[in-house]
């Protein structure tokens, strides 16, 4: 009795298997990303739409805990310090927001904007100074949360900051509304950005922003350096060759006289470089 009707399933099956092949339908995931690469390989889409639908599909599939920011490269601010320890920390790091922490248990009880202290930066020096009246609620999320959530809860909630922990309970690290937004979109201009068209811009006499898409020609005729094209194109080509992998912001690697440090990066490529021109012993010894 049942087997007519297990046939006309299976023949419907078949059928709408042999409708998709036909039509060119994706059947899963992969094929619809060929299908869109495709397309943009038949100019009907442009390079930076094809970027963007692929970041908004990598987005569903990762979590908070492959972009967040590690707790050793946080910039973290004691609940009972004094501004005089506060303006370094913040003028140095060029963040925007910085995680409070509790001296005792190392527990972060909150977030303290920069913009937050202007008012203390003009008033009566004697006026009195308590990073609890000015730090706000700290949102925590898990490692497992996925990114299309957590952008989500960003917008629903108008955070830009959480605090991620692990399964003990402990800080793991930190994520922005940022990180998650330049999977889908890419870099992010912040405040270690300078004009569009340079790839190169000096901070003092020793010391550069490179942007990793800079080209080795170009480096080695800015430094007066020979570093061959033939095994790759760019500065952050370079740079990911000595490290191995590819690196996470502040992680350092040197090459030769030049130490570079990772100001900005993702999972996939790294954006912006700090170099550090070391200074030769014979330099140092006149």
């Amino acid at each position: 009795m049942n087997q007519p009707m297990n046939d006309k399933l299976e023949n419907k099956s078949w059928i709408e298997r042999l409708g998709q092949a036909l039509m060119g339908e994706p059947k899963d995931r992969e094929d619809l990303v060929n299908l869109i690469r495709d397309a943009e390989k038949r100019d009907l889409l442009g390079q930076d739409a094809l970027a963007m639908i692929e970041g908004v599909l990598q987005v569903s599939e990762l979590q908070v805990r492959d972009i967040m920011i590690p707790r050793s490269q946080i910039v973290f601010i004691s609940r009972d310090a004094d501004l005089e320890t506060i303006y370094p920390s913040v003028i140095d790091s060029s963040h925007s927001r910085f995680p409070v922490q509790d001296g005792e248990s190392s527990q972060v009880v909150g977030i303290l904007l920069a913009k937050d202290l202007l008012s203390y930066a003009i008033a009566d020096p004697t006026q009195k100074f308590d990073v609890r009246d000015v730090i706000r609620p700290a949102i925590f999320v898990p490692e497992s949360k996925r990114l299309n959530v957590m952008l989500h809860e960003f917008r629903a909630n108008r955070n830009h900051m959480a605090i991620v922990i692990d399964e003990y309970g402990s800080v793991a690290g930190l994520i922005t509304i940022e990180d998650v937004l330049e999977q889908i979109v890419g870099e992010i201009e912040d405040e270690h950005d300078f004009e569009e068209e340079a790839f190169i811009l000096p901070r003092n006499e020793h010391e550069y922003n490179i942007k990793a898409l800079t080209e080795i020609a170009d480096f080695n005729e800015y430094f007066n350096t020979d570093y061959s094209e033939d095994d790759v194109d760019t500065v952050g080509g370079l740079v990911i060759k000595s490290f191995g992998h590819v690196p996470e912001r502040g992680e350092t690697t040197q090459i030769d006289q030049f130490m570079f440090e990772v100001l900005r990066a993702d999972n996939r490529r790294v954006h912006l470089l700090r170099m550090t021109k070391l200074i030769e012993a014979e330099d140092e010894s006149e």
